[in-house]
């Protein structure tokens, strides 16, 4: 597989991880009832993106 499919497949792969809600293990809630809206995250990916979770 040359690099640049490889690089392809990495990135549908993680597309459909940070899709998939199965193996979220953050969840944030914003707003006030009744206007409240769910976020899913991946702690993993939160670390690596902000210095402030780390």
């Amino acid at each position: 597989m040359d690099d640049n499919k490889l690089l392809q497949k990495l990135s549908q792969n993680l597309l459909e991880i940070l899709n998939d809600d199965e193996y979220c293990d953050i969840t944030i809630e914003v707003g006030d009832d009744p206007y409240v809206k769910i976020f899913r995250a991946h702690m993993n990916i939160l670390n690596y993106r902000s210095s402030y979770l780390r």
